[in-house]
């Protein structure tokens, strides 16, 4: 994971820390202070300390101007590797040479950091089962841990038994950890692997085998409830006040080093022209590629665009799971290759997350005709046949046509939803699921429909959140409320897919906030259900035959979502000049 990211510290802290531990190129990221949501970057020069700030819009990572990035690690990749970019207001070169790494001691799902023992007690004897262990922060003696497992019960004088905890003291002493004798290990990591074989035995002759690790992000679906409150709690007499949602979202944050998997088909000069932000690219593993190749046009099958795939862990092969395309919104010159991909992927249902112009700014160009025209893109014809406008979003109902051939038009279902506000996420989710529900709806009424093609501008920010809820809310449908569903994980999974995908913490709320309301309206509809069958019951000597439903298109969303009002809070700062898009000019200001 990125050891230069620190989640903790201020500035003056930085300062400190790169003054005191590191040399000149060193170099650490922050969350910023000033700016919640987006993040600084710390450099030592010489013995003075530069901060950089970089904005995290929801759609990407910038310098507030220059290049444009989907994570936070490739942006710091991209400068640590293009040596001389970065340049202060006098010329000088800053240089990120060396990452400072933070002391934070893993980003394991099982360690649970400021945890008391009574806490880890309470949490593994009721929730857990025998063998769960969890490794947390010693508050008797900072700078070490505490191992603290559920072993075995333990017999009372009166008889009864009750489960019990060991806790096992963890020292970290010169940079090496162990349990108060025997073998010393680099990480906690290698630790608890070790004592995972190797089991542990108490004094009293207790054997402590570690087999399954407390995960604090793994839910059962029908308690969201209860873990959305918990990660609403926030820090009370500490200096760490952010914890819950934030503090889960920086080690969600922490692991994308992980999936920097290669992406050169978007970086050959050839294509370069087809990517909206120049270094927002799909992973070669999970591309989709354009099969019909114009021999004489080079990289014909090249478009920004992955798929993606939810891929459970019951064994299911990917081909039996829902999948997706995530992409950008079109550019002028990548309209026709849209339509090629609409095609060719027996796509039915488009889900458009963006507007067209947001604050001024293009976000996706047009791939439609106005209303009962049409308009031909290659060898493609789309007519837009007619347009419906429900309270958050737009249906377009389209006719595809290939010219060269002699086949059927295809229907195609394009729905954009106007409700997202840019820079932010809507006020409630209720818009959003009422939106999804029609999407797939849709969708399911298609025999053998090809994968959603889902979009906003960059095909990451809005576009993650949107498919990361559906892919969840598909789960909760196909195992029920019992199910269990792991939030950061899901994500995990879809950027292992397509990078830098659910951008920002708010994203990652919405997402809870969205799975929740729609359990708590599974649930309701469920008790109604129960209701209904007890009448039935009662009056079982009545029958009427069911009647027809009437099939309108759209339907009026039940849940209205606002805009969220989320003003610019502005791009120019005194410490950034923008020279020019490969120069980036920043003052030495502090802070």
């Amino acid at each position: 994971f990125c050891r230069w990211f620190h989640p903790n510290i201020t500035g003056v802290e930085a300062e400190q820390v790169l003054l005191t531990r590191g040399v000149h190129g060193s170099f650490l990221a922050r969350p910023s202070k000033s700016n919640p949501g987006d993040f600084t970057l710390s450099v030592r020069r010489n013995d003075e300390v530069t901060h950089i700030k970089i904005q995290n819009t929801g759609d990407f990572y910038d310098l507030y101007g220059g290049e444009k990035f989907a994570t936070l690690a490739e942006l710091v990749q991209y400068y640590t590797e293009q040596q001389g970019l970065l340049r202060e207001k006098n010329g000088d070169v800053i240089e990120l040479k060396y990452p400072l790494n933070c002391k934070d001691p893993t980003s394991e799902r099982w360690y649970h950091g400021h945890l008391s023992g009574k806490e880890a007690e309470k949490l593994l004897i009721d929730k857990g089962k025998p063998g769960s262990f969890l490794v947390r922060e010693s508050q008797s003696k900072p700078g070490d841990f505490v191992l603290s497992v559920l072993t075995s019960e333990e017999k009372l004088e009166n008889g009864d038994r009750r489960p019990k905890v060991t806790h096992v003291m963890i020292r970290f002493q010169d940079g090496k950890y162990d349990v108060g004798g025997g073998e010393r290990f680099d990480t906690l990591t290698d630790l608890v692997e070790h004592y995972k074989k190797n089991p542990m035995v108490e004094i009293s002759g207790i054997v402590v085998h570690l087999k399954q690790p407390f995960n604090a992000t793994r839910i059962n679906a029908a308690n969201i409830e209860n873990r959305v409150k918990e990660l609403n709690k926030t820090a009370e007499h500490s200096e760490k006040a952010k914890q819950g949602f934030w503090e889960e979202f920086e080690v969600l944050q922490q692991q994308e080093c992980k999936f920097l998997y290669p992406r050169k088909e978007g970086q050959r000069l050839e294509n370069k022209s087809k990517n909206r932000y120049k270094n927002i690219l799909p992973f070669d593993t999970t591309r989709v590629k354009l099969t019909e190749l114009d021999e004489t046009i080079m990289n014909y099958d090249y478009i920004n665009a992955n798929y993606i795939r939810n891929i459970p862990e019951d064994g299911k092969s990917a081909e039996e799971c829902k999948s997706y395309i995530a992409t950008q919104g079109c550019l002028q010159n990548t309209v026709n290759d849209f339509w090629r991909m609409v095609y060719q992927e027996n796509t039915h249902v488009i889900v458009m997350t963006t507007k067209e112009v947001e604050r001024g700014r293009n976000k996706c160009v047009r791939y439609w005709p106005e209303e009962n025209s049409f308009k031909e893109y290659g060898n493609i014809c789309i007519r837009n046949v007619e347009e419906h406008t429900a309270q958050d979003y737009v249906l377009r109902i389209l006719e595809l046509t290939r010219l060269d051939r002699h086949e059927v038009p295809r229907q195609i279902w394009q729905y954009q939803y106007l409700s997202w506000p840019d820079h932010g996420v809507p006020n409630e989710p209720g818009g959003v699921l009422s939106f999804l529900d029609q999407v797939n709806q849709e969708q399911q009424s298609i025999p053998h429909a090809g994968p959603i093609i889902v979009h906003c501008s960059a095909g990451i920010g809005r576009t993650g959140t949107i498919i990361v809820i559906d892919i969840l809310i598909d789960i909760i449908n196909r195992q029920g409320l019992d199910c269990d569903i792991d939030i950061p994980k899901t994500i995990q999974m879809v950027r292992r897919q397509r990078s830098g995908m659910v951008q920002t913490e708010a994203q990652y709320k919405f997402i809870y906030m969205a799975v929740q309301q729609y359990i708590e309206t599974v649930q309701k509809r469920l008790e109604e259900e129960q209701r209904n069958k007890t009448k039935e019951r009662e009056y079982s000597n009545i029958r009427y035959p069911p009647m027809e439903k009437p099939k309108s298109r759209p339907q009026t969303p039940s849940a209205r979502t606002s805009p969220m009002v989320n003003e610019d809070p502005g791009c120019v700062y005194e410490n950034l000049n923008i020279k020019n898009p490969k120069v980036v000019g920043i003052s030495s200001a502090r802070r």
